[in-house]
């Protein structure tokens, strides 16, 4: 049975008949899988593991691929804000009630993800899904580059050039997208002597950390937090902790609070 199990894995527990055969599951194999319970056939030609993802078998069943913002959370990036409706790539121009169809004559490669990502959503979030792409997969950033050359990728160019590849978490990417699009000078990864590296740090006078509590709630990293921020204290430069929240739902308070801090220090200098 390893053998189905493994291809079947390859496919996040979910594959059609022809990649299965493909993968030189034989029919014996496929049956005797099916037998024993440790394989599911959950639509015509295709087949799951137990507890495989029920959106992805209601896209591979169509049959169709994901895609787009919903490919990006089957690769594990970093996603703002989940879809109301499945993305999927289609290789035809027929429509299926409660999907969004992509275009596409094969299914969709992390690069095309994440370029389909970045045309159809708005531009936080496909900053967001490519700016993860290369920290958390490696993909680079020249080939992304390259891919957006054409002369209607204007918008998409933009975007990217907002990529910082030394970010360290979605909600560092969306403060910083938030500060720049206000008209501030932001920098990534400052390193502090003592400290490590500040999260960002705002027209050269102002630390921004972010709160991490929502992903990390260990009192290991709890304790790390605080010694970082008594370092910035102790060295006197003025950091503001801004959690997922308030960057989420309450961006301009996030941006009134930071130019107030910015006029107090002007003021006291």
């Amino acid at each position: 049975m390893g053998k189905i199990v493994e291809v079947l894995g390859n496919y996040d527990g979910v594959a059609r008949a022809k990649h299965i055969a493909a993968a030189g599951v034989s029919d014996f194999q496929l049956k005797a899988a099916l037998a024993s319970g440790d394989v599911s056939r959950v639509s015509r030609g295709v087949y799951a593991l137990p507890g495989a993802d029920a959106e992805l078998i209601a896209i591979r069943s169509l049959p169709a691929e994901p895609a787009c913002v919903t490919a990006a959370k089957f690769h594990g990036l970093w996603v703002l804000e989940g879809p109301a409706q499945p993305h999927i790539a289609v290789a035809h121009s027929r429509n299926y009630p409660g999907f969004i169809c992509h275009r596409s004559p094969a299914p969709p490669t992390l690069m095309d993800s994440v370029v389909q990502s970045l045309r159809c959503l708005p531009e936080l979030d496909g900053l967001i899904i490519a700016e993860s792409a290369i920290v958390l997969k490696g993909l680079p950033l020249k080939s992304l580059r390259q891919r957006l050359e054409g002369r209607n990728d204007a918008r998409e160019r933009r975007i990217i050039a907002g990529i910082t590849p030394q970010s360290q978490s979605v909600i560092e990417c969306m403060a910083r997208f938030l500060l720049r699009r206000a008209g501030f000078h932001v920098e990534s990864q400052v390193n502090i002597p003592g400290m490590g590296h500040l999260d960002l740090m705002v027209d050269g006078r102002l630390g921004i950390e972010t709160d991490g509590a929502g992903f990390h709630m260990d009192r290991q990293s709890f304790e790390e937090d605080r010694r970082r921020w008594n370092v910035t204290t102790r060295l006197g430069i003025p950091t503001l902790i801004v959690s997922y929240s308030l960057l989420k739902y309450r961006p301009q308070e996030f941006i009134t609070m930071v130019r107030e801090a910015l006029s107090r220090l002007s003021v006291a200098a």
